[in-house]
């Protein structure tokens, strides 16, 4: 077969190692494998791939892919996929999803205790080389996640490894997901279903994005849905920028109707200069990097190589994705 390694970005790490492609090839000498680094790369191949491992694949690149039967994604998020002409298509597609879970996982809890405890202020503080204990204990108060209640928004295995750190912690945890008859994860309190979402969102302290962004998903978290948050309730969005309005999110964050965010993903990335999200002091930035270890392109090309080998059996292929249900 002949497969296409298209894992490149503007971003390094995101750029698959030649030496994992070449690890590839040593292991499948009877495979074809063609390394793009960039887009003209893409396009010329596609005409006779049979196989895809790339993070995205667009409408363009979809209709020159004739051959193509498989598309792996190093990535959990697929909604960029997920266009018609692909969904309805006989092409298989399957994803990485629990390969970030761990350190996605323990980036939301490093916003929500440095959102509790005031970290951003204190890091400028320090930065001005000012003692800033008065302003600490001014309101709002410090807190800590004993007995806070954290509201999970999406249940997958980044919302599960989520709930049961917050868990450990003395949080009460509330998910929110799609199905809610499934086994409960360790660490979650009560499962209720998408639609009891508002009626849950008064009374978080903290609001966890970790949903799938999907067609149902897409302005999950609006204008209506931050008005029922309280004053003291911080969002984390660590799932797609799109399940979040984010002129809305300004309006509610500068007016005071939520008490902060911390957020590792943006509508549009990467996110403006010209955003008032880099200046809001009740916000953290991360440039969408939770999702990213050490091991990372160990991790990814060992499950592709799996995959690839129950691929070659005809074998049932690991993280499969629903394309009608878009996770």
């Amino acid at each position: 077969m002949k497969i296409l390694v298209g894992l490149y970005s503007p971003v390094a790490m995101w750029n698959i190692p030649a030496t994992h492609v070449d690890r590839l090839r040593a292991d499948f000498p009877h495979h074809q494998f063609h390394h793009a680094t960039k887009e003209e790369d893409v396009h010329d191949f596609l005409r006779e791939a049979d196989v895809a491992f790339m993070a995205e694949m667009r409408p363009a690149h979809f209709a020159a892919a004739r051959p193509l039967r498989w598309i792996h994604s190093p990535a959990a998020g697929i909604g960029n996929m997920l266009f018609p002409a692909l969904v309805q298509s006989d092409v298989v597609l399957s994803n990485s999803r629990g390969v970030s879970a761990d350190p996605i996982a323990e980036h939301v809890l490093a916003l929500t205790l440095a959102l509790f405890r005031k970290l951003p202020l204190v890091v400028r503080s320090q930065a001005a080389r000012h003692w800033a204990q008065d302003d600490a204990m001014a309101p709002p108060p410090l807190r800590h996640l004993q007995g806070s209640r954290v509201l999970i928004v999406g249940l997958g295995s980044i919302g599960s490894a989520c709930a049961w750190r917050y868990a450990a912690l003395g949080a009460d945890v509330t998910a929110v997901r799609r199905r809610p008859d499934q086994p409960t994860p360790r660490g979650v309190s009560r499962v209720v279903s998408d639609d009891q979402l508002q009626q849950q969102l008064p009374d978080a302290d903290v609001v966890v994005i970790s949903a799938a962004q999907t067609g149902r998903t897409r302005g999950l978290i609006g204008r209506t849905e931050l008005s029922l948050m309280g004053s003291n309730a911080f969002l984390i969005n660590v799932s797609r920028g799109k399940l979040v309005d984010e002129a809305a999110l300004i309006v509610a964050l500068t007016a005071g109707l939520i008490a902060g965010a911390g957020l590792d993903v943006f509508e549009h990335e990467p996110l403006a200069p010209e955003s008032a999200l880099w200046t809001l002091a009740n916000v953290i930035v991360t440039p969408h990097m939770a999702g990213f270890r050490h091991d990372h392109w160990d991790v990814v090309t060992a499950l592709f190589a799996d995959n690839l080998r129950r691929f070659d059996r005809g074998e049932p292929l690991r993280n499969l994705v629903d394309k009608g249900a878009g996770y």
